[in-house]
């Protein structure tokens, strides 16, 4: 079969182009954004990509189109297939059917730490031997590729709560019907089409309804927005972490952490992801793990061999002493709890966090008020206030001489440059590719 996916540089998407070649289909897309490391991985693996939507690649003429969710009515190529009737499907529709039917599914949601917890769930069930397939919304240093298909009975998934299409404003996560669900927490986000919290829990509630009786919840025993959605209706064994009255880790110092168990330990891990929430993301694979064969203490074991992520505290390098990170975060609670993580690393070394509010729930203004807080952590701020709705000069007035923002990215990455000094950690923080300003961050700290 040829499939032609629209939007197939998102993560998930060009995570279903990886898995749709590896089971034998040929495989095409096009996007308007082209970066790193999707699109890398995609010419490694061989699949042609078209850069835009033009409605002339109908020409293509492939067996079925399947649409990701960044693509919208008015988008010339998705207008040609509904004038002409072409077969078209949604990305998580497809993977349900054609890839997921017959596992048994390990799906990963929550509104922080997906990426992290799925990352670590597949590398437990492959330093056991299980050899699972996986579909991460990132690229796991221990792979090296986003997404993995195997004959493995097991397959890993990062279930996200967004919508799955134009034509389907259910939350992808609906479609995969795991056995085994890790619910990590769950915030207000995605303003863009949810209108509150309330929303975001049915939604979940959705996902718990799909669960198997001889299935396995395992939940954030501290999130009360969990308890209310399992309170609606759970059929599934449930075990807790970051709870004390069932399962958490207890920090040791430095990298290593203890696994309790009702406050008895139960062996003990060492994890270079900095941060309590990544011990508890820890945890949560653990137990999802031992739920599909593998012991606690072989778990425990795999985690010291865990490599982390790209894009998730990621050292892009270091000159004249001046260490520049990558990550990911984009949403308050996830800035906060990774400054928290490189604070813990590095003490009383300044940080000097540089944010670009990208995503559709930041860029409306919707959390402008909670990012002060948020960033509080960081000595200096600098903010990309490019095509913001909102002033971010005025939302970020709190932080008092500490916080600066900026129109213009060159601009930008000179004052960044020019308040760098040796012993530094450079903390870049964005969901997109940010202009390629980590190389152009190193490159001007060289000169």
């Amino acid at each position: 079969m040829h499939i032609h996916i629209l939007g197939i540089c998102g993560t998930f998407m060009g995570g279903i182009a990886l898995l749709a070649r590896a089971a034998g289909h040929r495989v095409t897309g096009c996007d308007a954004n082209v970066y790193p490391p999707m699109s890398t991985q995609l010419e490694e693996q061989g699949i042609a990509l078209v850069e835009g939507y033009a409605a002339d690649q109908s020409a293509l003429a492939p067996d079925l189109f399947v649409v990701g969710n960044a693509i919208s009515r008015g988008n010339p190529l998705l207008e040609e297939i509904l004038d002409r009737n072409l077969p078209y499907v949604s990305g998580p529709q497809w993977l349900a059917e054609h890839i997921l039917r017959d596992k048994w599914v390990l799906a990963v949601a929550g509104t922080h730490g997906k990426t992290t917890t799925t990352s670590l769930l597949a590398w437990i069930l492959e330093d056991a031997g299980l050899s699972p397939g996986f579909l991460v919304g990132g690229v796991p240093q221990n792979f090296g590729l986003s997404a993995r298909l195997t004959d493995s009975p097991f397959f890993v998934i990062e279930a996200d709560e967004y919508d799955t299409a134009f034509c389907d404003k259910r939350s992808k996560f609906v479609h995969y019907k795991p056995r085994t669900a890790i619910l990590n927490n769950l915030e207000f986000d995605h303003a863009d089409i949810f209108p509150d919290l309330a929303a975001i829990e049915t939604q979940f509630h959705h996902l718990v309804r799909t669960l198997p009786r001889q299935g396995l919840i395992v939940a954030n025993g501290a999130e009360d927005s969990l308890q209310r959605v399992l309170a609606r209706g759970c059929w599934t064994p449930v075990e807790y972490f970051n709870h004390a009255g069932d399962w958490q880790a207890q920090a040791l110092g430095g990298d290593a952490f203890e696994l309790l168990h009702q406050g008895a330990a139960q062996g003990r891990a060492h994890l270079t992801l900095a941060g309590a929430h990544n011990q508890a993301n820890a945890v949560a694979a653990l137990l999802a793990a031992r739920h599909a064969g593998v012991p606690l203490a072989h778990g425990l074991e795999a985690l010291s061999r865990f490599q982390g992520i790209k894009r998730r505290l990621e050292m892009r390098g270091t000159v004249r002493g001046v260490t520049v990170y990558d990550d990911f975060a984009h949403h308050p609670t996830a800035i906060a709890v990774t400054l928290a993580g490189l604070r813990d690393q590095v003490g009383d070394g300044r940080i000097l966090a540089v944010l670009e509010p990208r995503s559709n729930t930041m860029k409306l203004g919707t959390m402008k008020a909670q990012l002060p807080a948020s960033l509080a952590r960081a000595d200096q701020v600098f903010c990309y206030s490019h095509n913001l709705g909102w002033d971010a000069a005025a939302a970020l007035a709190p932080l008092g001489e500490r916080a600066t923002t900026h129109d213009d990215l060159e601009a930008m990455v000179a004052a960044i440059a020019a308040t760098a000094r040796a012993g530094d950690r450079v903390l870049v923080m964005s969901n997109g590719g940010f202009g390629g300003i980590h190389d152009k961050l190193l490159a001007a700290l060289a000169a």
